[in-house]
């Protein structure tokens, strides 16, 4: 008994371990609607418009919820635009498709992330006058073949692609007879397929071929504007900020703010920008030796990594016991045995439908589109502001939750009838069947799949990164765009993932065989046996 009670104590100690490290890390929490602060929406992982950064160096700003910084040329501007709105900025850090939902439903005060103000963005959101005009090209490496186009057919069967959710995929159409590969999710996955060959090239603007070729100088660049009929809107050429519709005052004083900045003065800051931008440090600065690429990133970004593995392993646990409690309760309605009565014979299917109705639908739909409709879907309807990390553990509950209920269903229900009926020879109540013999069983048969369930956890924390939620992965994404070194960083957030999975299992191997309890029954057994042992002492 005292062992099992040393268990949940370790258990407790590593929860509060667990919260006290997120909650009391020096990070920046939302901020309220009427406060002093402008919650400014980008990716922060787009240089030279803005990347991620591990100090507040060159002036960056915090990054809400996270022990990171933002750096770049969006926020140079923000940082204008809220001094002279006498507003702290705070950068919301937010994946690209996200960007418009964080926008509409409040959670953000303005868009600024190199967007352009295209027609079907002004559908759902406002944008203030251009503050950067662009030019578009296609990055090759140099070994390319098609480095020597110099027309718009010149690109027969070349494979291209673009950033999903942006103009420039749809550019590629204008260009007779190129392949239109699958649109990716951001530029550091267009930069790993370039190195890889796995494309020709990607339509972007002159900006990241500038920035790029900082770290890769084996690549070249292809104007698209001078090529001859070339088309593109003027207004899908420049980039502006985005603003809520309706929030007519904002709009107009970040117009007035942005006519203050002379042309001078934002090349300026996009030179500055492309110069400070993240660079792996392959040497040491005290001895000028050669570091390895582990080194060098730990040294960087270790904060950011162990910031990571704390907020993975916070959500798996809480979302873990809050699921199997939400599991349990639900398991033991759903076999409550059929009232006589008729009111409650009704209540009781009623309940059992909307019951099997939850456990359907998040058992048949993907955490990732839960945690999207959960997080911008209750701020968009409702109008309820939900912190990134309390959403991420309100949906990895109720989603372990659902999968547990019929866990633990199938344990009740598994246990032999011959215990329901002897139970009730001793005139036990259905709830006291329920706590003292069936439950303690129907726990323990299924404490294997929980602990399943708790490693599955672990690992589809990463898809939380929907939400921008600074988990693992989340943050070995920031670290491999920042040092263009994708194979050894997912290389080892994956051996990371592994230690945790590996060490987990071997806990709650341990918790079973505690649980397990002396396994020889035997009394006449033991009786013998410690008999043995007393007359062995004696002869002695």
């Amino acid at each position: 008994m005292k062992s099992r009670y040393r268990l949940i104590a370790l258990i407790a100690m590593i929860f509060t371990m667990l919260v006290s490290f997120n909650m009391h890390a020096p990070s920046v929490q939302a901020a309220k609607a009427d406060s002093k602060v402008l919650k400014v929406g980008m990716e922060a992982n787009y240089p030279p418009y803005n990347w991620t950064q591990t100090t507040d160096a060159n002036g960056a700003v915090p990054i809400d919820g996270t022990h990171a910084y933002a750096n770049g040329y969006d926020v140079q501007i923000a940082k204008i635009i809220g001094k002279k709105l006498h507003r702290k900025v705070v950068v919301e850090k937010t994946e690209w498709d996200g960007l418009l939902p964080s926008l509409t439903s409040g959670k953000i005060d303005l868009i600024i992330a190199g967007m352009s103000p295209t027609a079907e963005r002004r559908k759902a959101i406002n944008f203030s006058e251009p503050y950067r005009k662009g030019t578009f090209v296609i990055i090759l490496n140099k070994t390319n073949k098609y480095v020597s186009a110099k027309t718009l057919n010149d690109f027969k069967g070349a494979k291209l692609t673009a950033q999903q959710g942006t103009l420039h995929y749809g550019l590629i159409k204008q260009l007779k007879g190129a392949k239109r590969e699958p649109a990716m999710r951001d530029f550091s996955a267009m930069r790993q397929s370039l190195i890889s060959g796995t494309i020709d090239g990607y339509v972007a603007e002159d900006i990241e071929y500038e920035s790029y070729k900082q770290v890769n100088p084996n690549i070249v660049a292809i104007n698209l504007n001078k090529m001859k009929g070339f088309k593109i809107p003027y207004s899908d050429s420049v980039t502006s900020i985005g603003v809520k519709k309706g929030n007519t005052k904002l709009l107009n004083d970040v117009n007035a703010i942005l006519k203050t900045i002379s042309n001078k003065k934002r090349q300026q800051l996009m030179v500055t920008a492309v110069k400070e931008q993240p660079k792996t440090e392959s040497t040491d600065k005290k001895t000028g030796k050669k570091q390895s690429w582990l080194v060098s990133t730990w040294k960087q970004y270790g904060n950011m990594i162990i910031s990571g593995i704390g907020m993975t392993l916070l959500i798996a646990l809480v979302g873990t016991i809050a699921g199997f409690i939400i599991g349990l309760l639900v398991g033991i309605v759903r076999t409550i045995p059929t009232p006589t009565t008729t009111g409650k014979k009704v209540a009781l299917k009623i309940v059992n439908w909307l019951l099997s109705v939850y456990v359907e639908v998040f058992r048949g739909t993907p955490m990732m589109v839960q945690a999207a409709v959960i997080y911008y879907g209750i701020a968009q309807f409702w109008h309820l502001n939900l912190n990134r990390t309390v959403a991420a553990l309100i949906i990895v509950s109720i989603n372990t939750g659902a999968y547990l209920a019929e866990v633990i269903r199938g344990g009740i229900i598994s246990t032999p009838e011959g215990q329901f009926e002897a139970a009730s020879a001793l005139g036990m109540t259905h709830n006291q069947r329920m706590w003292h013999i069936i439950l303690p069983q129907a726990i323990r048969n299924s404490l294997p799949s929980i602990t399943n369930e708790f490693i599955v956890n672990i690992k589809d924390t990463s898809v939380l990164s929907i939400i921008s939620v600074s988990e693992l992965f989340f943050v070995g994404t920031t670290i491999a765009s920042q040092t263009f070194q994708f194979f050894p960083t997912y290389l080892t957030i994956s051996a990371i993932y592994l230690v945790l999975t590996f060490t987990i299992t071997r806990i709650f191997n341990l918790i079973e065989r505690k649980l397990d309890g002396n396994r020889n029954y035997n009394l006449m057994a033991n009786q013998i046996q410690v008999g043995n042992s007393k007359d062995s002492g004696a002869n002695n």
